[in-house]
């Protein structure tokens, strides 16, 4: 049985998904549609861009999302079904890729929403004001307890329960630091503050969340051909109401994406397929699980691991 999952913010790079557009023009077809959709060439900023400009969010999340569509749409071509998969996930905004792959939301939309999405998440919170941090080396209630001890009256809450030794932090700055800062006493190996713009997945993202109700709960939704495993639930879902209600309340929420991949264990998967640019999600579930095989998909040579 098979998983296809799809990246998260983070792993765009300039030129992602450019051998796939010169080789093959389904992928064309796939950016083309989603410069047309926002008015602008967001192609030409991923492929001949800056990365100061693809890395702001409201490029960084469409980007990502077409990049990793255009190869779907490839594996397509070449006679993939995504019927063929058992369930669809994605990380934080790798969860509107998914729905975008199984048909649930067309592709003009997504590309839509997550504009809107990066906007309103960028606009939430002057910048300097936020922060996250990854720590490594301490379980998801270590570092509870680690919150517990040093946020004092700040805002600090678990962003991604990403593996089981890494969990990703969002908050006020100054509590972010200050548990950086004694996060090695309490027995992480590191504790790394992340080059982003805004505090995502926390209470500080209660703006963005309140605009993006409405633009939500607007889009025509379907019903996805595979279900769903949510970021906010770690369950899978094919239900339209639940799956609107479960975005909304993703921008806020933690993305629960160790106890997604172990639900696709226990259920019987044995392959997961990230489809998209760079394998993060491919090393997350590694060091999860140890009875599915990961395969990334984000350049043309990595067919050939498809075909044979």
């Amino acid at each position: 049985m098979l998983s296809l999952v799809f990246p998260g913010q983070g792993s765009q790079y300039i030129g992602m998904g450019k051998d796939f557009l010169e080789n093959f023009p389904v992928a064309k077809k796939v950016y083309d549609e989603v410069d047309e959709e926002l008015g602008f060439s967001l192609s030409n900023l991923i492929f001949d861009g800056k990365i100061e400009d693809l890395t702001l969010t409201q490029n960084a999340q469409p980007a990502i999302m077409a990049t990793s569509i255009a190869i779907l749409k490839t594996l397509e071509k070449e006679g993939f079904k995504i019927e063929n998969s058992t369930f669809v996930a994605g990380h934080s905004l790798g969860e509107y890729t998914a729905l975008c792959a199984t048909g649930a939301i067309s592709l003009a939309d997504t590309a839509k929403l997550l504009k809107m999405r990066g906007l309103f998440m960028q606009e939430a919170v002057p910048v300097g004001n936020g922060a996250m941090a990854a720590i490594v080396g301490l379980d998801l209630n270590h570092v509870k307890s680690l919150i517990n001890d040093f946020k004092d009256d700040e805002i600090c809450e678990i962003a991604n329960d990403n593996e089981p030794k890494q969990v990703v932090l969002s908050g006020s700055r100054l509590a972010i630091e200050k548990i950086c800062e004694n996060a090695k006493s309490f027995g992480a190996k590191r504790a790394i503050l992340l080059p982003v713009s805004a505090p995502f997945h926390c209470s500080l993202m209660t703006p963005a969340q309140e605009n993006m109700i409405n633009l939500i709960s607007e889009v025509s939704v379907k019903k996805p051909a595979v279900p769903l495993i949510s970021n906010i639930t770690a369950i899978p879902t094919q239900k339209i109401e639940e799956i609107k209600d479960n975005l909304i309340k993703q921008i806020t929420g933690r993305v629960r994406w160790r106890e997604s991949v172990l639900y696709m264990q226990n259920y019987g998967i044995k392959k997961t397929y990230e489809i998209g640019p760079g394998r993060v999600l491919c090393n997350l579930i590694k060091r999860t699980v140890n009875k599915i095989e990961q395969t990334n998909v984000s350049k043309v040579e990595d067919l050939d691991k498809l075909r044979n």
